[in-house]
């Protein structure tokens, strides 16, 4: 490991942020009256009381029509996060203030609550969440997710949640009175079994064995559960697909999905830094064969080719995925969601 990286925290620069104006630099030292000393790297908590929670998901890419995003920013610090971009938004940066930098939204669940009553809204499933981890460290204090799939619950409200965190086990209580109605779906997202990998990609996340017993556990309990082999990074982990699926299979997992890396706007810098750090001997590799993918780029914008690339790599990648999931997968469906069940006005009681 260099010297100066900050073990367990993903991004190891600051970027900078386009819409900001001015920003605080050390590049030229000899303009400085004081040495500047080391930042210490840690997680500020920031709380926000927005308007609205419940999100129309314009991309026809992602499989759903609704997000609900509790937190934003995220402490797993999973270096390749789209999400990441979307922090500039907030005046932060999309390298380590993405990870130390959390904004809560505390109101989430009124406004779900409030957004459910509305007469005109039509049950339709809402996915937890559509940007960052609703499980991530910070959701075992403050307990917003949990709130959540309480409201859901009471109006029979159909609900995905997409994580790669088993604090999702302590709410087995109410996802299995969910499943029950057909209401729930959940996507585990596993990049890859090797530890020593996932502890440099998403340094605070679960063990791929965590997430595999995790995925059990759901599965167990008659919860549908699919995976997202996700993002696969050619010359990184793409070989470990026909694995990842076996093993997810073998703990109950009903389907696979997939995308391929990309890196927009400033988030390019950041996996840049990273791989330089991490992989010397093979950034030469990896670069070049992500930039392959999307036409020469490292970054892709256009709907329906950005999450899967084009090219030989992408075709090979394709084939891997396609051929281990029906071997591994074959005869197994998703149960639909029941979206009958909705309680308009949530659960009614004489007493």
């Amino acid at each position: 490991m260099n010297e100066g990286y900050h073990k367990g925290r993903g991004a190891q620069i600051k970027t900078t942020n386009p819409f900001l104006k001015q920003e605080y630099v050390a590049e030229h030292i000899e303009g400085l009256d004081e040495e500047l000393l080391p930042e210490k790297i840690v997680t500020q908590v920031f709380y926000e009381t927005p308007k609205k929670v419940v999100n129309r998901v314009e991309s026809p890419d992602v499989g759903m029509a609704y997000s609900l995003n509790p937190y934003q920013g995220c402490e797993h610090g999973c270096i390749y996060c789209y999400a990441r971009k979307t922090h500039e938004y907030w005046g932060y940066n999309a390298g380590l203030d993405f990870e130390t930098k959390i904004v809560v939204k505390k109101n989430a669940p009124e406004l779900l609550e409030k957004q459910l009553l509305q007469k005109s809204w039509k049950p339709v499933p809402i996915m937890l969440s559509g940007n960052t981890d609703c499980y991530q460290p910070l959701e075992r204090k403050l307990g917003i997710t949990r709130k959540l799939l309480g409201i859901f619950l009471k109006y029979r409200h159909p609900v995905g949640i997409i994580t790669k965190n088993v604090t999702i086990l302590r709410d087995l209580d109410i996802l299995t009175e969910l499943a029950k109605d057909r209401l729930v779906h959940v996507v585990f997202s596993i990049t890859t079994l090797d530890e020593k990998l996932r502890s440099l990609l998403e340094p605070r996340t679960a063990s791929a064995v965590k997430k595999l017993h995790a995925i059990g556990e759901l599965s167990n309990a008659g919860i549908p559960v699919t995976i997202m082999n996700a993002p696969i990074i050619p010359g990184l982990n793409h070989y470990e697909i026909p694995k990842v699926i076996k093993a997810a299979a073998e703990h109950g997992a009903l389907s696979a999905g997939y995308t391929i890396v990309r890196l927009n706007g400033y988030i390019g810098e950041v996996f840049e830094d990273w791989l330089t750090k991490n992989f010397p001997d093979r950034f030469n590799k990896v670069w070049n064969q992500i930039c392959e993918v999307h036409g020469g780029h490292v970054n892709d914008s256009q709907f329906g080719r950005r999450m899967r690339g084009e090219g030989n790599i992408a075709d090979i990648i394709a084939q891997l995925f396609n051929s281990s999931r029906d071997k591994y997968m074959a005869g197994r469906e998703i149960p639909p969601f029941d979206v009958s069940k909705f309680r308009r006005g949530g659960n009614y009681s004489l007493f």
